[in-house]
């Protein structure tokens, strides 16, 4: 009998509705994997670090928190953020501090229209709809280059600089991985944005870079779109876009408006990839820790389980992939819907839907 392939995930649920949607994020693909004939396993530890602990000790991960993800295979992550700790020492203090050290240059977010949900975009009603945002995740606007004056210019007169980092290699292999997903598309076609009207340097590097690339890829169709105009086609000509390749803060803003045209941030997943695997590559809903909702039952687990279905196509595992997400859209379309969705479903009984649906 053959040994079934056993992966070894770190699972950081850290703040808020972080704990209740990695809880039904990992019950969903341990009941797919139970249901694989042996194929796989996967073996979970949990960390605890977050803004609870960083009350506790005054640190977001441990000091050598990041020696100790190196040993996995991939790192499943809930949420940060809470209202004791500034959001730019919990950002900066664990997701960032993970996706940077461990290079996961490539952030992918796909935006999926799901039966039963209904989208604010009448379009949807209608026309076939389906795209990714490609996020470089590395440089950009969060670089995190710059500082503040507190001095020498007295009350009111403070300095902050904020400078985005682009570099022609980070342009590039972010670029070169949308058009190699462009590749495996029904549409093959790869949307730059940029604002390189307003931002003479950093952008038109981004743009010089796209129509470089571009020529190794004749077989794909491409457009160069200001981020502006982009947003609007986002909600009036959805059905024109396939791959959309944009820089960090840029593909962060825009993935979001995706996502709420879907019908909710509680259904989007993400991919934080370091695709030369020299490091584990980090799964996690876009949706944030939600304090308002946070121990009540109420939050969607849908974004958390899609997240682990990227996670399982990251692993070669393609048709359990598509798994999970055959499941996902028969809990929806059978109206298993949590509130933000305009159901009435706790988090507990989506997740037993799902379940339902893989096993059954």
């Amino acid at each position: 009998m053959t040994e079934p392939r056993t992966f070894r995930i770190a699972a950081i649920p850290a703040d808020g509705v972080g704990t209740e949607v990695v809880a039904a994020g990992r019950a969903v693909p341990d009941a797919l994997a139970e249901d694989s004939d042996g194929a796989f396993a996967f073996d979970w530890e949990e960390f605890p670090w977050g803004c609870d602990y960083y009350g506790k000790t005054g640190k977001m991960i441990d000091d050598d928190g990041l020696e100790r993800l190196k040993e996995f295979d991939a790192i499943y992550f809930g949420a940060v953020g809470w209202p004791t700790v500034p959001d730019h020492i919990s950002l900066w203090g664990l997701r960032l501090k993970i996706c940077q050290n461990f290079d996961q240059w490539a952030n992918i977010r796909p935006v999926h229209f799901l039966p039963g949900v209904q989208s604010p975009l009448r379009k949807a009603d209608n026309t076939e709809l389906d795209w990714v945002v490609v996020r470089e995740n590395s440089e950009g606007e969060y670089a995190g280059l710059g500082g503040r004056n507190l001095s020498g210019r007295g009350p009111g007169g403070e300095v902050a600089i904020q400078s985005a980092l682009f570099t022609e290699v980070g342009c590039e292999r972010i670029m070169r991985f949308a058009f190699d997903l462009a590749r495996t598309r029904d549409r093959r076609k790869v949307s730059s944005v940029t604002k390189s009207n307003a931002q003479q340097y950093g952008m038109v590097l981004w743009d010089e870079v796209f129509k470089r690339v571009a020529l190794d890829y004749p077989d794909v169709e491409t457009e160069s779109v200001l981020v502006d105009a982009m947003s609007a086609k986002f909600v009036l000509k959805p059905e024109d876009l396939s791959v959309v390749v944009a820089s960090n803060l840029n593909a962060d803003i825009l993935s979001d408006l995706g996502s709420a045209l879907a019908g909710s941030l509680g259904l989007a997943a993400s991919a934080n990839l370091n695709p030369e695997r020299r490091y584990p590559s980090m799964f996690e809903p876009v949706h944030g820790s939600a304090p308002d909702i946070a121990g009540q039952g109420l939050a969607n687990p849908i974004g958390a389980v899609g997240s682990a279905a990227l996670m399982l196509e990251h692993f070669a595992l393609p048709e359990q992939a598509a798994r999970l997400n055959r499941a996902i859209e028969a809990a929806t379309a059978a109206g298993i819907l949590t509130r933000d969705v305009g159901g009435t479903a706790t988090t507990e009984d989506v997740t037993k839907a799902l379940i339902d649906h893989l096993t059954n």
